[in-house]
């Protein structure tokens, strides 16, 4: 049985949660994560993806036609969007409880924690098919 540790990406990038949406849209743009865990006192407090993000940035960002009230929600705290609801695993759990997560909640991302609650990693519904794609292809191989 393979673990969840076997196919998490390691290199987690955190923010806090009174970071402002102004950072998380950098970080973004500068990297290709997609994800964001948001960490207090080294604990998982929260996650905040792109999508996140986009809902909450207005449209003329950047444009001829952006205003003060436009530019003011690069002000908005992390923690005002960030998801509260939490659905983690440990390393030691297998993918397969992986697949059923994703299956049972509207997630593209599950936080990998130790016993302690800190984030030691994180796993992408990507990252499962890639697995499975991977173990498919063994089998007709």
């Amino acid at each position: 049985m393979m673990s969840i540790n076997q196919i998490m990406s390691t290199r987690v990038v955190s923010v806090q949660m009174d970071d402002t949406l102004a950072t998380a849209k950098q970080i973004f743009e500068n990297t290709k994560f997609h994800h964001l865990l948001v960490i207090e006192k080294h604990k998982l407090v929260g996650v905040v993806s792109d999508r996140d993000i986009l809902k909450q940035l207005s449209p003329f960002i950047d444009t001829p036609r952006e205003h003060n009230r436009d530019t003011a929600t690069l002000n908005k705290k992390i923690h005002q969007m960030m998801s509260r609801d939490l659905v983690v695993m440990l390393a030691n759990e297998p993918i397969a409880k992986a697949v059923s997560l994703f299956n049972q909640h509207a997630i593209s991302c599950i936080p990998i924690i130790d016993e302690n609650n800190e984030p030691i990693g994180i796993v992408s519904w990507r990252d499962v098919m890639r697995y499975l794609e991977h173990r498919i292809n063994q089998r007709n191989a």
